[in-house]
């Protein structure tokens, strides 16, 4: 349900942050890493399934805003998640 904007004292503006500030250009990343690690939270933090899921729902927009400066590397498997990592090392 939408709440009024004058029930909130402190009202930023979103920014996003560059996906070389986020990423080591030298690694490769699950879905899961990249959301974490843009919240500034440990790529292998144990996580709730809620609160993965937040994070995955701001993580993936910011990596279509930035899709030119991803690579994807396929899984080595049906049962690992595809790798992403910066577009140039």
């Amino acid at each position: 349900m939408p709440r009024d904007r004058a029930e909130f004292d402190d009202l930023r503006p979103l920014e996003f942050r560059e996906p070389r500030e986020v990423l080591d250009p030298e690694k490769m990343y699950t879905i899961y890493e990249v959301a974490r690690l843009l919240q500034g939270v440990e790529p292998d933090a144990e996580l709730d399934v809620e609160t993965e899921n937040v994070l995955l729902d701001w993580a993936i927009p910011w990596m279509l805003k930035y899709s030119s400066e991803f690579v994807f590397a396929e899984p080595a498997d049906d049962a690992e998640p595809g790798r992403y990592g910066l577009a140039e090392a």
